[in-house]
């Protein structure tokens, strides 16, 4: 299907994985909400026949918290990018992931901002080239799974698009868990951050993303750096369930 993105972008391979698994747990379409902020991961809802919404440049977490609020029966499915997660959406996915609110939460990381002109994001790799950083990143890279971990979210894994299979795995396990879920996603960026770093060419991003990970739980092979698979998983009460425990300790006074 004809889509935005640049040839080789893999957020359609995030988005055919997402909606493999939304059809093998056999959710109603009808009860399945898609909302994105601003970005490429962003235009992945206008391809979706869920209840859609497009929001407001790293707010989409405020959106969706304030939707399954409202309609706590919903499956509400958050999209975005590194830049509009980490970045400008920062204090959202911290906070969010702290209440562990009922959203599946996954960000697509391809290391810059692909969007408006390949500009460095938080997640962009140290001395990594990008339009605003010339000369080499001079800043640590950010963690998102790791920071959602600290905060005490109920599910953090980690994929990339040439590990689909477990991607898919994990969008399932994701998909059923109460209380804040989040799968970031490592995917190549073509046209700029490969461009200036790898190679334009998107497969050579794909053997770069099979030497630098290795599976959690695993020694790591030599060069591998980056853990994949579930980083971290808790039981700890959703922000809904609390919610309503103190509706009802209030409603019996």
């Amino acid at each position: 299907m004809p889509s935005v993105w640049c040839p080789g972008c893999g957020i359609g391979m995030v988005f055919q994985a997402l909606l493999k698994v939304v059809n093998k747990l056999g959710l109603d379409k009808d009860r399945v909400s898609m909302i994105s902020g601003i970005g490429c991961t962003g235009r992945m809802p206008g391809y979706a026949d869920f209840n859609t919404l497009h929001t407001t440049h790293g707010r989409a977490l405020a959106f969706a918290t304030g939707l399954k609020l409202a309609k706590s029966d919903l499956k509400v499915i958050v999209v975005m990018g590194d830049g509009d997660a980490y970045a400008i959406g920062g204090n959202h996915f911290l906070h969010a992931a702290k209440r562990n609110v009922d959203l599946l939460a996954i960000v697509v990381n391809n290391y810059n901002y692909g969007m408006t002109g390949g500009q460095a994001s938080p997640t962009t790799p140290l001395n990594a080239y990008t339009t605003t950083t010339p000369y080499g990143n001079m800043e640590p890279s950010f963690d998102g799974c790791e920071v959602a971990k600290a905060a005490g979210a109920n599910f953090v894994a980690r994929a990339t698009v040439y590990h689909i299979p477990l991607l898919e795995k994990l969008l399932e396990k994701a998909m059923q868990v109460e209380g804040f879920a989040l799968v970031e996603v490592l995917s190549p960026c073509p046209t700029y951050y490969g461009r200036l770093n790898l190679e334009a060419d998107p497969f050579k991003t794909l053997d770069w993303y099979k030497k630098i990970t290795y599976m959690v739980g695993t020694e790591p092979k030599e060069g591998a750096f980056i853990p994949i698979g579930v980083i971290a998983e808790n039981k700890n009460k959703s922000y809904l369930t609390i919610l309503r425990e103190k509706w009802t300790e209030i409603r019996s006074k």
